[in-house]
Parts: C-alpha cells; structure tokens; sequence
C-alpha cells in the first residue's frame, strides 16, 4: 500500500460511512476521498508533487474546507487554512509570510480577494471540485513521507506579528491518536462542528479526530446559541466540544428559554457520552452552572498550537474544578524554574515545557525564535502551572503581552502596533484584564497626540477592523496623559492594569 495521508488511508475502511453532513447534504467517506483526489490533481496541474508547496485556501466551514484540506495534503502541500471572519490586511500577511504559492478560495469569498486577486494565483474550489464518486484520483497522487510539512497554523507571538507554526504529518498523527485514546473516539460518535476552522482547537480536536475514527462531523456554518440548542435537541450527538465563552453564552439562552424548551434542552444532552471545554480557562462557577443544566461535568484539557493537546482530565474518573488533568498519551512533560532546573514538588508554579512527537517542527522562517523556544529538545509553552495531587493547574503566562480572548492567543503588541498608525494616537499600551465570558477583555491605554481631539472606544474600534480580526479589538479604553515606565523605558503593564480594575 502506498504512504499516502494516514487519515485518507484509513478512510479508505469506512467506504460509505457519512463522514461530513453539511446544510443537509451528507458526504460518505469514498466522496471525500474521491472529490479531494480530483481536487488535488487539478491543483497538480500535471506536476507529480506538490513538495511542500505552501497553498493557502479560504473556505467556508462545510465540505468544500475538509475536501480542499485533505486535497493539498494528498497532493504534497502544506496546508494554510485561513479565517473567512479577518480583515483583507490580515489574510495578505498570512498569504505573504508563509510564502504561498497559491490561494485556494470559495466564490462566496471574491469579493473579499477581488483586491489581491491579480497579485496571487487563486484556484476556485467550487469550480474545481468535480462530482463523480470513482473511489481513485484521475492521476497518481504522491507518496507522503511522514515527516514532511502538512500544516501551518498562525499564533500571536510576543514578537507582534502571527508567526507560522509548522506541523508535520507525523505530529499531526501523534495530535490525533492522543485524543483518540484518551477520550476513547469510536466510529459511532458524531459531533457538532461551529468552531473555527483555523484553530487547533476545531481543526485537530474536532475534525481531524472525527475523521480519523470514522465517525460524523455535522459541519454548522456558524455558532448561534438558540440554533445549538436546537441542534442538541434534534440530532443525537455524542460529543460535544467548545470554548468556555460558547458554554456562557449556551448558559444565557438556556435561562432565558420557557421551563418546558429548558426542560428539552436539558433532555437532549442525555444523548452525550462527553462534553470538552478548551482554549481558555474556564470558570468554575460557568462548569457548576453548565453541570445543573446538562448533567455533565465539563473535562477540562490544555493544549496550545504548537503542541496540540499535552494535559487532559479523565474520559472516565473524577475530574477536578480549576484543573486541567495530567498528561495525555504519547506526551511528556515538566515544569522548570527560572534557572531550568525541573520542580519535582507539589503545588510550586514554574513554567510548563512539553516533549514528544506531538510538538511541532518549527516557526516558519523564524530560525531564532525557533531555536530559542525549545531547550535540549523540550518546548517551552511560557505558560505558568501548578502540579497537584489531581493534575495541572494553569497559574499565569511568563509573558504579559499574551492575552487570551475566548479561546484565542492574541499579541498585545500587535494591536499596540496598529494603534500606533492612528494620526492622533502619540503612545498605547495594550493589556488583558479579567473577564467571566471570554477570559480576559483586551483594554488599550492610549496617549493622544492632540489632547483637545478625544477618541471613543467605538472610534478605535472601527480603526482597528481594517487590520485586525474581531476578537483582537479593544472593549475598554483609557485616554491618559502619559504611561508608566520604568529606568529602562519599559512600560509598567502591571501598572497599567490597575487603571481598568472595578
């Protein structure tokens, strides 16, 4: 058998299965694997290899994204998913920075394109994609060896601008079959899909994990609470995975249902086998009032892109509130104070490094930064954890230019650099403070050039939407007439802090 994907390997077994429902339509597996081998023979355009070729593609969340991913991975490519919801300036640094030799995009998407059309080639995947159901692609596809590129996901990094974070098939297997295992996927299992489609969180956890199992991914094009709901009531789900801000928000439309709908509400999730909560803390009082709704105490894991999912409370066990659990299979990890000396006590923050197959290769173009994140082959996450009798507990990051929006990592100093480009901006200083629904809530602490001219934070958040995506724009602002520093210069941002508290 040749080394083709693994996931479209093992498709091949589940024949007519549904793997993906989409606005009603069901797809088996044998029309995924059919569609995205014809798609990656027109994006061969009669070459034999791909070779890592970067090709970025912007899809809707239904069967066109799964079928255009798994087609540049049949034909070689590195996979560069983009987000349909940023702004153009946002899509062009990712199709420039990774270097993308192509733009596989939807036509609902051409009017976003239309002013970078002429500059990238870019392939229509609902003009490309043919619709005979042969099981074989009309050419010879690649053999993929597993240790080369697959994927290239974008994260905020302390640095300012996302940076590429390079996953290659073989970590990508070892991100799947971890979760595989531990929360015990079976083909049976059909799970609800609403997350975004370029976060590890809805592309490994959900749909990759899915289609690794045989099981039924039921691709939603959006969340809406009332229409989840619905969802959970007339489809019989087993799993069910989301960020803490999409529990709160399920949590409101539930309490303001009648008593008989909340009644049903409440029924349907006895079709679920388990509920996740990831990409953020999540609050304890959020899993109490989930756990008096739906029955279910949420399982809690942690994980970041560039080492898929490293910690997870049992699928089966006590899960404890404010934890994060203990290692998943496959991954090793431990925690090290500031002179890198591993911490073998108990209930002793230092910082989280991670090892094993799972971590991914490197940031693209990025050779020190690269090389600066791993210490004699363990990753360092920057991420601050306790390690207690019953697991992890997430404490804080080593950096306060991190900030975490409802399942998102998002650079303070890149919404400080855009900041700075407004012309009666003079100085910014751009934080994260606390919040019940998304986690944290990003503040911005602004100087103005010309005090006489004020700004409101609808103001700043327009100018901000031409460059950045909704969740990277501040929801509380501070016109101040300096910011604090210290000796150096440096702006005190615990300082800052202060001034959005109560």
């Amino acid at each position: 058998m040749s080394q083709q994907l693994p996931i479209a390997l093992r498709a091949k077994q589940y024949g007519n299965k549904t793997a993906i429902i989409d606005n009603s339509t069901s797809y088996t597996y044998y029309q995924l694997l059919s569609h995205s081998g014809q798609l990656a023979a027109a994006l061969l355009n009669g070459t034999t290899d791909l070779c890592e070729a970067r090709i970025a593609f912007l899809c809707p969340s239904n069967y066109s994204y799964v079928a255009t991913q798994w087609a540049i991975w049949q034909g070689g490519g590195v996979a560069v998913p983009l987000c349909p919801t940023h702004p153009l300036a946002e899509i062009q640094y990712i199709i420039n920075d990774c270097q993308a030799q192509m733009v596989v995009a939807h036509r609902q998407f051409e009017a976003l394109l239309a002013p970078i059309a002429a500059q990238y080639p870019i392939f229509w995947v609902d003009e490309l994609m043919l619709t005979a159901n042969t099981i074989e692609p009309i050419i010879l596809l690649p053999d993929i060896a597993l240790n080369r590129r697959a994927m290239m996901l974008y994260t905020s990094g302390t640095t300012g601008k996302p940076k590429g974070v390079v996953l290659t098939h073989h970590n990508l297997i070892a991100q799947i079959t971890c979760l595989i295992s531990a929360w015990e996927w079976q083909d049976t299992d059909v799970i609800p899909h609403f997350l975004p489609l370029h976060h590890t969180h809805g592309i490994v956890n959900k749909l990759c994990c899915a289609l690794w199992a045989g099981a039924t991914c039921y691709m939603l094009p959006r969340f809406d609470a009332h229409e989840v709901w619905n969802a959970l009531q007339n489809i019989p789900f087993t799993l069910f995975m989301a960020v803490p801000t999409i529990y709160s928000k399920l949590i409101a439309e539930w309490q303001k249902a009648p008593a008989d709908q909340q009644q049903q509400w409440s029924a349907a999730c006895g079709h679920l086998r388990l509920m996740v909560s990831g990409s953020a803390a999540l609050p304890i009082s959020v899993l109490e009032q989930w756990q008096q709704i739906s029955g279910h105490v949420l399982l809690e894991r942690y994980g970041m892109t560039e080492i898929g999912m490293a910690l997870s409370n049992p699928y089966r066990g006590k899960r404890t509130a404010g934890l994060v659990g203990k290692p998943l299979p496959g991954v090793s990890v431990q925690i090290v104070d500031d002179a890198g000396i591993p911490i073998e006590t108990l209930n002793t923050p230092a910082e989280l490094w991670v090892k094993g197959d799972n971590v991914f290769l490197e940031y693209w173009n990025r050779p020190a930064e690269t090389e600066k994140a791993f210490t004699n082959g363990w990753f360092k996450t920057g991420d601050v954890v306790m390690r207690l009798l019953e697991g992890y507990k997430i404490v804080g990051r080593l950096s306060t230019d991190i900030i975490k929006v409802g399942g998102y990592k998002v650079s303070a100093l890149e919404i400080e650099e855009t900041l700075r480009t407004h012309a009666n901006i003079l100085d910014c200083c751009v934080v994260g403070i606390p919040d019940t629904t998304w986690g944290e809530r990003i503040a911005a602490a602004v100087v103005l050039q010309n005090p006489n001219e004020t700004i409101t934070i609808n103001q700043l958040r327009d100018f901000c939407a031409t460059q950045l995506a909704n969740y990277k724009l501040p929801s509380v602002l501070n016109i101040a007439p300096d910011l604090p520093r210290n000796a150096m210069g440096k702006v005190l941002k615990p300082e800052v802090k202060t001034w959005f508290k109560g």
